[in-house]
């Protein structure tokens, strides 16, 4: 059995968590891997309804609604279903689920086994660190417990939005100093490695949006996470802006950036947004994919391309987004975005994102059969709850060669749960 026990001397005599699965390789070559946001919590910790992430100002109902779209909760349990003040067709109350029950994160994960998703970037928002907030210590308990039990890859992605100055060596470094001595995440066997590596991602660096910290403050940061003596030794990713590489439009026009890109291990622009149809994604194969890859191919870094399968965020934004914003098209949308990545040469993909009904980007199940009423949700247009976990899947074939590079997604023989 492949057992990864990073500095095991450091850490002392504490087991490592072992999965069942003994064939997670220290590689993330070949692999698709989707974002986890794991921040859906109807209720705090003193029982009030809180509805964080469901709702706005802690309201959940009809007319006020941060979803987009609205989870399936049909294989889910009794004690998984959470009622809501939204009402089904046949008058009986909506249900939504807990990103603080273990059982459900067990159950995604175990779908990500089903379908063949090879692992899961776990969102650690700076902010929520600065806060404290207790949900974050137990959705982590419960990735890490769900990834053994089905041999999933994990790894922290830190997201630094919302940072102020000089908070990264405070928040951030302290923070992954915890994971490391209290928590022990590097104990764990299918805590995801690159090359080796053990995997730390760190997204938002190099936005023009006005974020407070400096890319002196980033590279301080990956120079931490590679090279210090303790805490280092970690192959770092990058969350990037789409036009990185061109200093223009989402990024910032400083040449600090491509320094701080330099030094990292892993380079994943974020394409959200940027392209609306699918032959807009066909597009990207000559510009700016195999642009990107050539550069990084030079610096001896890797490439994580982002894929999305559609987005909507009319909900959240009080109507001021246009719902179904960027269609799903069945899918059509994510494949020629998947066979694009395909052709510019890329073999890994990173999926925005599993459990993402805020901006309808999710690909976990969701109904096709919302509940009615002022609040208006996007659906999967009578394809199977699973259609996108299925696509998912079938974009690690295509990344592996295991099928070909067919314009049109693959037919799908069955629509049973595998």
């Amino acid at each position: 059995m492949r057992v990864f026990c990073i500095a095991i001397l450091l850490l002392g005599a504490a087991s490592p968590i072992v999965a069942a699965d003994s064939n997670i390789p220290p590689t993330m070559e070949g692999k698709v891997f989707v974002g986890y946001q794991g921040w859906f919590t109807p209720q705090d910790q003193s029982g009030n309804w809180i509805w964080w992430h469901y709702g706005l100002d802690r309201k959940f109902e009809p007319g006020t609604c941060g979803i987009d779209m609205w989870p399936d909760t049909t294989d889910l349990d009794a004690d998984e279903r959470i009622p809501t003040p939204f009402r089904n067709a046949d008058g009986t109350n909506a249900c939504v689920f807990s990103s603080e029950n273990p059982k459900t994160v067990e159950r995604h994960f175990l779908w990500m086994r089903q379908y063949g998703i090879d692992g899961a970037f776990l969102q650690r928002f700076a902010t929520d660190v600065t806060f404290a907030r207790p949900h974050l210590q137990k959705v982590m308990d419960n990735v890490r417990k769900a990834a053994v039990h089905n041999g999933r890859s994990w790894a922290i992605m830190y997201d630094l939005s919302g940072l102020k100055h000089e908070q990264i060596r405070s928040v951030v470094m302290q923070d992954w100093k915890s994971l490391f001595h209290q928590d022990r995440i590097l104990n764990d066997t299918t805590y995801l490695h690159h090359r080796g590596k053990p995997v730390v991602a760190v997204w938002g660096v190099g936005f023009n949006d006005g974020r407070q910290y400096s890319l002196g403050e980033c590279l301080e940061l990956v120079q931490f996470l590679k090279h210090d003596p303790i805490y280092g030794g970690n192959a770092v990713m990058l969350g990037v802006p789409y036009w990185w590489r061109q200093l223009r439009r989402d990024a910032v026009n400083d040449p600090l950036l491509p320094q701080v890109i330099d030094q990292a291990d892993i380079i994943s622009p974020w394409s959200v947004g940027r392209f609306q149809t699918p032959a807009d994604a066909a597009a990207t194969e000559f510009t700016p994919l195999r642009p990107d890859r050539d550069y990084l191919s030079a610096k001896g870094l890797d490439y994580l391309p982002v894929a999305f399968p559609g987005y909507s965020f009319h909900n959240a934004s009080g109507g001021k987004s246009r719902l179904d914003q960027i269609p799903r098209q069945g899918g059509l949308f994510l494949w020629a975005q998947a066979l694009a990545i395909k052709k510019a040469g890329a073999n890994m993909v990173y999926i925005a994102m599993f459990d993402e009904i805020n901006e309808g980007t999710a690909i976990l199940k969701t109904t096709s059969n919302p509940p009615a009423g002022s609040s208006p949700f996007v659906t999967y247009n009578g394809l199977p709850t699973d259609h996108y976990l299925w696509l998912a899947g079938q974009i690690g074939r295509l990344l592996r060669d295991e099928i070909p590079q067919t314009p049109l997604p693959p037919a799908r023989s069955s629509t049973r749960t595998p």
